[in-house]
């Protein structure tokens, strides 16, 4: 039995290894390439410019503001913090970095530990919402909490995690009968975005300007040695924030090295098959987030390889990443019925699009897998590698038809998904795809528009790309409103980057089941600043 064992064992090892990994020959000399785009991070130390207190407000986001104190930083830290056991510190603005403070002494020994809780808030809400009972999907560690045990004095104390916040709040847990201060609270923040965009034209309108501010600082905090989702929770490269940050950071700071970084990440990372997981971690070393997949972030993997490619000109990093891109079509291929994406038969992998549970994705997948198709092909073409895919346009020619014929709704003039849902995303890569003319395409998108049973779009993500539609459809002036409406809505609740969830009727809406554990610095959020800054003769 043993022998029969061994012989099974053996043979299953042997076809193992046999097996082919997808890119085996390129993967280390990929990574190498990443290593070598790897941004140095700039670093500053911000100190907090005032002392704030929470005020409940129903008019407020979520229900909380800060109001400024009238008492100075300084004076804190020459007075014994025992009496007082709590204080709000603003930083003035979002961060991402590092928090340090020194406890000091004062008087008679300390016979006794002292015990700190420290929690960092991107928006008041989150110093002002109990945090337990925790009832988010996400880890309850993600949240912004720490308990500081002091041992001795005078120390140091630096979390050493990396935070992303504007608030910090010190709140004394456990004490002894001695007295002592806080001094020389800081924060180190970081950032690999360097050098300064280009200003916007002196005659455009203030709240386009502040708009692209804080857009600016978005981009900014999101991009780290990778760019990422959110610097507060996940802190890791996904393929839909990438290309939308790419986007921004190519009409901005234009560090096109981390771009370069990030696609070769993913290509090293991809499964064994050669498929793309959805995002991928840096430490402690390079690896992908296991069983990730997503069908639409995949397929948009060559869009950014082609804006990547048109932006720079590096013939090199595209050529070596194609075969990349052309798996993926392919792979996509395999699950179309009669040149219509086929649900039933689809992997069991998430379909992003939005943060919206009721949103139908049978249409939008179809046409968004259109629109891959049809730019890969661009970049096949710019590469001399149009012979290796030249069934490509019969095959967009192919999806554009039967899309048509089974989504659309010619007497209404739209898009209709699933059981017969009229959605704003099935519209919008319709026509991203040129599915719909540019004259179709103000029909459907002036139908949802105006129909308040429409399903709306639930996050920034999606409103870019609803941004892209109207664009291509020649509806400047309704861009360039929805824009200051949705983006500046945000700013009119107070962000000082923008989110990654808001939806101007639910201030508390969050895909986790808890809104604390929301991310208020979200790459996918900064691409007013690719608009603003392409477009300036709309957004002016």
């Amino acid at each position: 039995m043993r022998i029969i064992f061994l012989f099974f064992a053996l043979l299953f090892a042997t076809n193992i290894s046999a097996q082919e990994v997808a890119f085996a020959a390129q993967r280390e000399a990929w990574l190498r390439k990443a290593e070598e785009a790897k941004p140095k991070l700039q670093v500053s130390v911000i100190k907090p410019q005032s002392i704030v207190r929470s005020v409940a407000d129903d008019k407020a986001f979520q229900g909380w503001r800060m109001e400024r104190t009238d008492e100075a930083v300084e004076a804190l830290y020459k007075e014994s913090f025992k009496p007082r056991k709590e204080v709000i510190l603003d930083l003035g603005d979002h961060y991402t970095g590092y928090f340090t403070m020194k406890v000091g002494h004062m008087g008679l020994p300390a016979d006794a530990p002292l015990r700190f809780k420290l929690t960092f808030a991107e928006v008041p809400a989150e110093l002002n919402t109990p945090f337990e009972p925790y009832t988010g999907s996400l880890s309850r560690a993600w949240l912004q909490d720490e308990v500081i045990t002091v041992m001795r004095l005078p120390e140091v104390v630096t979390v050493e995690r990396r935070l992303a916040c504007r608030y910090v709040k010190i709140e004394l847990l456990a004490q002894s009968y001695y007295d002592f201060r806080i001094e020389d609270i800081s924060f180190r923040a970081v950032t690999s975005a360097s050098g300064t965009p280009a200003a916007l034209a002196p005659q455009t309108d203030e709240r386009i300007k502040k708009i692209n501010e804080i857009g600016l600082k978005t981009l900014a905090e999101c991009m780290q040695t990778v760019y990422e989702d959110g610097p507060k929770r996940d802190q890791r490269l996904w393929i839909g924030d990438l290309y939308l940050e790419a986007l921004a950071n190519a009409y901005s700071y234009k560090n096109h090295e981390l771009t370069k970084r990030c696609l070769y990440l993913l290509a090293a990372l991809a499964d064994e098959e050669g498929f793309l997981h959805a995002t991928v971690y840096e430490l402690p070393k390079p690896e992908p987030q296991t069983n990730q997949h997503t069908m639409d972030y995949s397929l948009l993997y060559g869009v950014a390889l082609l804006e990547y490619f048109k932006e720079t000109g590096d013939r090199t990093t595209a050529e070596e990443l194609w075969p990349v891109v052309k798996y993926q079509i392919e792979f996509a291929r395999t699950y179309l019925k009669d040149w219509v994406y086929d649900v039933d038969k689809q992997p069991s992998w998430w379909l992003v699009f939005d943060w919206k549970d009721d949103l139908n994705r049978h249409a939008p997948i179809q046409g968004l897998m259109t629109f891959a198709i049809d730019k890969s092909y661009e970049l096949a073409c710019l590469l001399g590698r149009e012979a290796e895919v030249k069934e490509w346009p019969s095959v967009v020619k192919s999806m554009r038809k039967a899309s048509r014929a089974r989504f659309y709704d010619k007497s209404r003039g739209v898009i209709l998904s699933g059981d017969n849902q009229v959605s704003y995303l099935s519209q919008v890569w319709m026509i991203l795809s040129e599915t719909l003319s540019a004259k179709e395409g103000v029909r459907a998108l002036e139908y949802v528009l105006n129909d308040a049973t429409t399903c709306y779009p639930g996050s920034p993500y999606a409103y870019h790309y609803l941004i892209e539609a109207m664009l291509k459809c020649g509806m400047n002036s309704q861009a360039r409103e929805l824009l200051i409406s949705y983006w500046g809505g945000m700013i009119d609740k107070g962000a000082d980057t923008f989110w990654e969830v808001y939806d101007p009727n639910d201030d508390k809406k969050s895909p986790y089941g808890f809104y604390p554990i929301n991310s208020y610095c979200h790459a996918w959020s900064c691409t007013p600043v690719y608009f603003i800054n392409r477009y300036p003769e709309i957004f002016k």
